[in-house]
């Protein structure tokens, strides 16, 4: 039976998939979320305009991350398989099914637990608050799922183990275990202060306890995400990622 040949250049072509999945969120929260920013302002620049600058700023940003991963990532052991076997021609089932079970299950516990805390253990200063833009559940899945894990995990905190392994390891075996929590958790802790502005959006004023809550919550999730593209590999971080937001979206239909 004839099998096709490896494809030539496969980082090329792993970087082009990988930017071109980050794309995907990019553009789905832009025409989502940015309409509803500018309904009904008439001194802002024309939809169209805003909309191909944020496309824009957000490609640089992706294709910086992408960069960051292609790079560094091989050094430490840090992987994408899936994105990696189409790259190469090989087996997509067979390079996802170790990150599946874990995925799923990290993605199940942690939508309840983003239901619980969003539902019942926010400050009172959140509450009440009348959001002034909805993102859809599509926008969370594809932006959350696929595009912060390409910046936070495999651009990110990829180069914050390579950074300890190359000047505190001096490149000498494997990336220690103590270096890769340190990045789990820095990632995660600027994973938590990028849902900041989000947040201010909604606020006359701040709180600390609005700024520990919302950097605190989601850093617990980015630790979760980072250790599991650390374990198995970028898509388990993405398939619980994005899970974790199906799930607290339809605990949230049940309830309400």
């Amino acid at each position: 039976m004839e099998t096709s040949a490896p494809r030539r250049y496969p980082r090329l072509w792993l970087g082009l998939l990988l930017f071109l999945a980050g794309m995907v969120g990019v553009v789905a929260l832009g025409v989502t979320v940015v309409p509803q920013l500018m309904d009904g302002n008439g001194a802002v620049p024309p939809l169209w305009v805003v909309l191909l600058a944020g496309v824009v700023q957000g490609a640089a940003v992706v294709a910086f991350a992408v960069w960051l991963g292609l790079l560094l990532g091989p050094q430490v052991g840090l992987h994408a398989p899936g994105f990696e076997a189409v790259a190469l021609n090989r087996s997509v089932l067979a390079a996802l099914r170790p990150q599946l079970l874990p995925g799923l299950m990290a993605g199940g516990v942690a939508g309840i637990g983003l239901f619980a805390i969003g539902g019942y253990a926010s400050p009172v200063a959140l509450a009440g608050v009348e959001p002034q833009f909805t993102v859809p559940l599509l926008a969370r899945v594809l932006y959350g799922g696929i595009t912060e894990e390409l910046l936070l995990r495999w651009g990110a905190m990829t180069l914050l183990v390579w950074l300890a392994w190359r000047f505190l390891q001096r490149r000498q075996d494997a990336p220690r275990a103590g270096y890769v929590w340190l990045a789990i958790v820095a990632s995660a802790l600027l994973f938590g202060a990028g849902h900041l502005p989000a947040v201010a959006v909604h606020l006359d004023t701040w709180t600390p306890e609005v700024v520990l809550f919302v950097m605190g919550a989601n850093g617990v999730f980015g630790v979760l995400f980072g250790y599991l593209f650390w374990r198995y590999g970028l898509e388990a971080a993405m398939i619980a990622h994005a899970l974790t937001h199906a799930v607290a979206w339809s605990a949230d239909g049940i309830v309400t």
